[in-house]
């Protein structure tokens, strides 16, 4: 009998291969090719030159890696410097820096719940927090999307220490929470909110200072917000901000912080350069948001099924998950980079191409998006089924 352990990944290759649901690596050249609707560079500030220096300067200082879990030998000056500025920032009594946002997500998640607590999560939740309410060993119930009243419900039926937890912008169709009423239904609950703020932080509040800033509820007392260094700052890594004896707690506690190397020096002294950028030029926040408005009216005035974004993420609707694809394709060989989200990525089972507008985008760029978009979009027939 031959030993063949992996056998069964041949059946599981051709099953997804059959559903039009592979995925494959596309290394990307340094210098980019296309025009970009496909990264989370929403300010722009991946290659600006003050971030890179920035970024090279701390490399250069303090080496390639942290060399350890920030418990041991991983935690430098520079990490402190940017957890004080990223908490001064969006508002918050205290920060505490991961090597990922998703990593964020999971500490957050595992360290404020545990056997006994509920958590409650809308069911439009980024996977790293379906991954965080897995691991918490919690009880979870997945609420519908965006709806308060059905936490409040959920809340109602569980005796105990409990939790909501929410994106404050859906990944898929660039929505927003409704983290007033959500707050207050935890207020009522005497229970805690969780806000992945990933794409809200640099696009919404004043200043791009992340929806919980723009809600009024930034340094609440129950409320707490993790992010990413990836997206509007350009560099990478994530945080966990709120009270100084939850980020205590999470020092003590958390093992996706406990247990992991720190995060690099050039990714922390990156995401300073970013927060000096936009602390000096806040008008790329609003920038964004106009860009986002932008693609969305020009896009729906050429006939073309688009979410409103509350955002820098437009959501464009394909008619199946090939049609998505092949658009996708056909707008790269035009020469625009785009996501494409199709099942199971996407909650509703809708596929859609998904746009991520920057603040550095021209009219220009703008204007020859959209005619690419409208030119190669899809037909819907009968056959087509998302």
């Amino acid at each position: 009998m031959s030993f063949a352990p992996f056998d069964w990944i041949d059946a599981e290759a051709r099953r997804r291969a059959a559903a039009g649901l592979v995925r494959t690596l596309r290394p990307r050249d340094a210098e980019p090719e296309l025009l970009d609707l496909a990264s989370n560079d929403y300010l722009g500030l991946t290659r600006h030159p003050e971030v890179t220096a920035a970024s090279a300067a701390a490399a250069h200082r303090w080496g390639a890696g942290a060399t350890g879990s920030r418990l041991v030998t991983g935690s430098t000056a520079l990490h402190a410097e940017l957890e004080r500025e990223l908490a001064a920032f969006c508002g918050f009594e205290a920060a505490l820096v991961l090597s990922s946002g998703y990593a964020a997500n999971l500490a957050a998640l595992t360290a404020l719940s545990g056997r006994g607590s509920l958590i409650v999560s809308d069911a439009g939740n980024h996977a790293s927090i379906v991954d965080g309410c897995r691991l918490s060993r919690a009880e979870t119930a997945v609420a519908p999307h965006a709806d308060p009243d059905a936490v409040a419900k959920a809340f109602g039926a569980h005796d105990g220490r409990s939790l909501a937890v929410t994106d404050s912008v859906f990944s898929v169709d660039g929505d927003a929470a409704p983290l007033p009423a959500l707050a207050e239904v935890c207020r009522s609950a005497n229970a805690a909110l969780l806000v992945d703020d990933a794409h809200g932080l640099g696009v919404l509040g004043d200043g791009g200072r992340g929806a919980l800033a723009a809600a009024g509820l930034a340094g609440g007392d129950g409320v707490v917000a993790t992010l990413t260094l990836s997206k509007s700052l350009g560099s990478q890594g994530g945080a966990v901000l709120g009270p100084a004896r939850v980020i205590d707690h999470l020092v003590n506690t958390a093992r996706t912080f406990i247990f992991d190397t720190g995060l690099a020096p050039a990714a922390v002294g990156g995401a300073l350069g970013a927060l000096g950028v936009l602390r000096r030029e806040p008008e790329r926040a609003a920038r964004a948001r106009e860009v986002a408005t932008a693609l969305y009216t020009r896009l729906t005035a050429a006939g073309l099924e688009a979410v409103r974004p509350d955002a820098a993420v437009v959501s464009v609707r394909a008619p199946s998950a090939d049609a998505a694809v092949r658009w996708a394709a056909d707008c790269r060989t035009a020469g625009m980079a785009v996501g494409c989200f199709r099942p199971p990525s996407v909650p509703d089972g809708i596929s859609r191409l998904r746009l991520t507008a920057r603040a550095d985008l021209t009219e220009e760029q703008i204007t020859a998006a959209v005619a690419m978009i409208a030119a190669t979009a899809p037909r819907q027939t009968d056959a087509d089924v998302s």
